[in-house]
């Protein structure tokens, strides 16, 4: 019986105290070389709106993603690349199809997750996916996931 309280207060303390942070989804960030043509492809193709670094003015481009998430892109020389699409931004949309056509017309070609070009993945939880490439060649994932 002992065990048992104590195993259950060691529940209930692991639980109260993963409860205590309570986080929300903040930013995610990638470095690139042209922060000028990086920058546009959100600002102009994925229609992000941009919003001001707090401090500083050269070096940065934000863009806010629906409500407080926010995409920061930051300038240096050099980046050392991993292409590998696990790695990537995700965003969601009730309008895939309207998004898709939009990139057709823009001639911008996108991929499912095995890497078919201009297919789409149907997961196994009914959300469809596509991936596409910024100027920088970074993964950027777009689906229809609810939330």
């Amino acid at each position: 019986m002992k065990k048992l309280i104590l195993l259950l207060s060691v529940c209930f303390l692991s639980y109260s105290y993963a409860q205590d942070f309570d986080f929300q989804y903040d930013h995610y960030s990638f470095v690139v070389t042209d922060l000028k043509k990086t920058g546009d492809f959100y600002a102009d193709i994925l229609k992000l709106k941009e919003i001001p670094h707090p401090s500083a003015s050269e070096g940065f481009r934000w863009f806010s993603i629906h409500g407080n998430s926010q995409l920061h892109l930051i300038g240096k020389d050099s980046v050392i690349r991993q292409n590998n699409k696990s790695i990537h931004l995700c965003l969601a949309t009730n309008n895939l199809d309207g998004l898709i056509s939009y990139l057709e017309e823009k001639n911008i070609p996108y991929w499912d997750w095995p890497g078919k070009e201009n297919a789409i993945t149907d997961r196994a939880d009914g959300v469809r996916q596509i991936y596409i490439k910024d100027p920088e060649e970074n993964w950027v994932e777009i689906n229809t996931a609810t939330h």
